[in-house]
């Protein structure tokens, strides 16, 4: 009955401020005002407000929100240890040595830059024309740079 009342005084002194708002010619405000004001009213009226007040008001209720706080906690706390310590259990260690050692080709990761090459030899580059611009210095200056990131991309 008290949280009833509680919220219908609530009520009445939000559409008060809002009719001071309408009156100073703040309409959009004063809307917004009695919208918000409207709600523990409602929630009076719909019996919500009854149920969560008899929910916060049992100490039955906080022990279960503290039972669920330490679960987890736990939870957490066994996940920060599972990720530092790497694999969890002795099966998992097992299961990924297996793996391991059933790989069909353990080096197929690194490239092979050998094979693939055809076995003759490159035609040789046409010569520049006697008008060209660029020397062939300046063109390798231009591929350093694209060299450089690339090293650093580990490509």
């Amino acid at each position: 009955m008290l949280v009833e009342t509680i919220c219908s005084a609530v009520s009445a002194a939000g559409l008060g401020i809002a009719a001071i708002t309408a009156y100073r010619k703040r309409f959009l405000t004063a809307t917004r005002l009695a919208a918000y004001s409207l709600v523990p009213v409602g929630l009076v009226m719909t019996g919500a407000v009854g149920w969560i007040s008899g929910m916060v008001f049992k100490p039955v209720v906080w022990a279960g929100f503290g039972v669920l706080g330490i679960a987890w906690l736990l939870f957490m706390i066994t996940r920060v240890v599972e990720r530092r310590s790497g694999v969890g259990t002795r099966k998992e260690r097992k299961a990924a040595k297996a793996a391991q050692r059933d790989a069909v080709a353990p080096a197929a990761s690194a490239p092979s830059l050998g094979a693939g090459r055809p076995t003759a030899a490159p035609a040789a580059a046409p010569a520049p024309a006697a008008g060209a611009a660029r020397p062939r210095k300046a063109a390798d200056e231009d591929f350093s740079d694209i060299e450089a990131i690339l090293k650093k991309h580990g490509i």
